[in-house]
């Protein structure tokens, strides 16, 4: 088995990397997502740190600029501080079909006020009888996802 460093099987093309035994890639995902794993945790702990030394500074700066989310700006020493609190709104898809409904009993088109959307479970798709799928098959279309590949040693 082949040991190499991050940065080595970094320089190493792919189709090299391809031709190893198996337990060397083995061993280069598994010391890959150990790094990752310590680059997140570190990441994470910064950025704890960074919301304690300035999340009250950010803070302030909304509640004067009169907004309790969004984007503010400022400078610590050289550095510039971009600090932004995105506001995510859910709505209650039960309440929100019952306006539609009575926007488009009082005549008016619901979609000039509310963006539907609509999707299918694709397990409850699949469990249908052909004849009842059959309409729905030209609004389907299916794509990939990127590939992936777990490797385990198998036990001897």
């Amino acid at each position: 088995m082949i040991r190499k460093s991050p940065e080595e099987v970094l320089a190493t093309p792919a189709g090299d990397l391809a031709a190893l035994a198996s337990e060397s890639l083995f061993e280069f995902k598994n010391d890959a997502a150990d790094l990752l794993a310590i680059a997140k945790a570190i990441s994470e702990h910064i950025d704890r740190a960074l919301d304690l030394k300035y999340a009250d500074r950010a803070h302030q700066l909304r509640l004067a600029a009169n907004k309790d989310t969004g984007v503010v700006h400022f400078d610590d020493g050289r550095v510039r501080i971009t600090a932004d609190l995105p506001k995510k709104v859910d709505w209650d898809q039960t309440r929100l079909a019952e306006i539609t409904r009575r926007i488009a009993a009082n005549g008016d088109d619901p979609s000039e006020y509310v963006e539907v959307s609509y999707r299918i479970s694709e397990t409850k798709f699949n469990a249908w009888p052909e004849a009842f799928k059959a309409p729905f098959v030209p609004a389907r279309t299916v794509k990939t996802g990127k590939p992936s590949f777990r490797l385990a040693l198998v036990q001897e």
